[in-house]
């Protein structure tokens, strides 16, 4: 499963990045690839150098929450197809 990401996230990575926050502890916290990061870098570190962020100061709380919600929806449709498939066998088990 692919994971989407907005344009202002990536480029709020990159930000942080630039202020100093290394790719392992970015990486670590808001569950993103460190290659990932990095193309996000290449890609958007001469824009961001020159822009403000337009997010609020608890974006990086939100962004947090956003990325455990989506990999807690991730875990529970995992869980469910593993259990449609479970109903399956055992329906055809007791027929």
């Amino acid at each position: 499963m692919t994971k989407k990401y907005s344009e202002e996230f990536k480029k709020q990575m990159v930000q942080e990045y630039l202020k100093g926050t290394s790719y392992p502890k970015l990486s670590k916290e808001y569950h993103v690839a460190k290659s990932t990061l990095v193309g996000w870098v290449k890609k958007y570190s001469e824009e961001c150098q020159f822009t403000k962020p337009q997010t609020s100061p608890s974006f990086s709380e939100n962004a947090k929450e956003i990325h455990e919600l989506q990999k807690r929806i991730h875990e529970l449709e995992k869980e469910n197809l593993f259990l449609k498939k479970a109903a399956a066998f055992f329906a055809k088990e007791i027929d």
